[in-house]
């Protein structure tokens, strides 16, 4: 919706895409200590809180009358939202068996990948009439999910949270930094290369908009459809073992989308990239919430690298890819293959 954005505040679409990075670099900044606090103050409350801010963002979305205004009203609504990723993980973590954890996360992915899947799509819809009607749309839903909440916590959860060192330097451990950089190499050089995978379909092969997002739409199937079956087999395998296949995979998914001769074979590749990255998402997760000190802001802060090193993505790769685009793919899949494993620690069991 981007130049229907640009063209009601009179901007270009290139200006317009400020509102993305106005959304998430607070959204990262803030998450590397919301988790903390909600471990402080409650799940649950921190939960709804957060939903009914983002309400009222997405409707200062609605009703601001000029673009900065917008702009503020989107950092807005990512700071809402940096109080709800991680403790709706944390909840998941603290609700489900722990060998049962990666089915759970597995299931939290799918319906992740849904989510992205099909935003794009209810987005480009409501833009067709007026894209004021996707803020709308999301203002009812983050409504919907505040009446709804989270499960309400244990008892003893209650005690346990006045006993956590729930100071941010209890998050910031070398295991969970290094799980956070596990994270963020994950996403930065991987689901963080789709805009790299749609400059070589355009440049590579002449495709227009429309099939460049048929494309990229393959890997949120393919992650929608086989994360429930992933997240069990996280289980059998291993957490840690898990991060290391995804990554593995990953890099001869990212080598393959960036050296395939065919369209055809360019999509199954990206759709591989799908399932990967089911396998990074829910062993990243499974090994964070395998901690019992401050979880929620330990999974705050990775959750925090991870869209970083998305966002950076685009600024360290796409420099090389005009420079060689084979090169702006091969990079990233080395870093995939031999970075990870260096930074990635060893599994602990809760």
């Amino acid at each position: 919706m981007l130049p229907e954005l640009g063209s009601s505040y009179g901007v270009s679409p290139g200006t317009a895409s400020l509102s993305v990075t106005a959304y998430f670099l607070p959204f990262a900044a803030v998450m590397l200590f919301s988790g903390t606090l909600g471990e402080r103050w409650g799940r649950r409350r921190t939960v709804v809180v957060g939903y009914a801010g983002y309400v009222l963002a997405s409707l200062a979305c609605v009703l601001a009358s000029t673009f900065a205004l917008f702009l503020a009203a989107r950092a807005l609504q990512g700071v809402a939202n940096a109080f709800t990723t991680p403790l709706l993980l944390s909840a998941l973590g603290a609700a489900a068996p722990g060998n049962r954890l990666g089915r759970a996360l597995g299931w939290f992915g799918s319906l992740q990948a849904a989510g992205q899947t099909s935003a794009p799509l209810l987005g480009g819809i409501a833009a067709e009439v007026d894209w004021r009607f996707a803020f709308g749309g999301v203002a009812v839903v983050a409504a919907a999910l505040a009446l709804l909440g989270i499960p309400a916590e244990k008892a003893d959860d209650g005690a346990r949270r006045e006993r956590l060192a729930t100071a941010l330097r209890a998050a910031l451990r070398p295991e969970v930094l290094r799980i956070g950089a596990t994270a963020a190499l994950g996403w930065g050089c991987l689901t963080g290369l789709s805009f790299m995978v749609a400059l070589r379909l355009e440049e590579g092969f002449g495709i227009g908009a429309g099939p460049r997002g048929l494309v990229l739409t393959a890997a949120g199937i393919a992650g929608l459809l086989t994360a429930p079956l992933i997240g069990g087999r996280v289980d059998r395998i291993g957490r840690r073992r898990s991060v290391l296949i995804g990554a593995g995979c990953g890099a001869l998914v990212v080598v393959g989308v960036g050296t395939l001769p065919g369209v055809w074979m360019v999509a199954l590749a990206w759709a591989a990239g799908g399932v990967a990255t089911q396998l990074l998402l829910v062993g990243v997760n499974a090994l964070v919430l395998g901690s019992a000190r401050n979880r929620g802001g330990s999974v705050s802060v990775v959750q925090s690298l991870r869209f970083g090193g998305a966002a950076l993505s685009p600024v360290a790769f796409t420099p090389l890819y005009h420079a060689d685009p084979v090169a702006g793919f091969l990079v990233p899949a080395a870093l995939l293959a031999l970075a990870v494993p260096a930074v990635l620690p060893r599994e602990h069991r809760a």
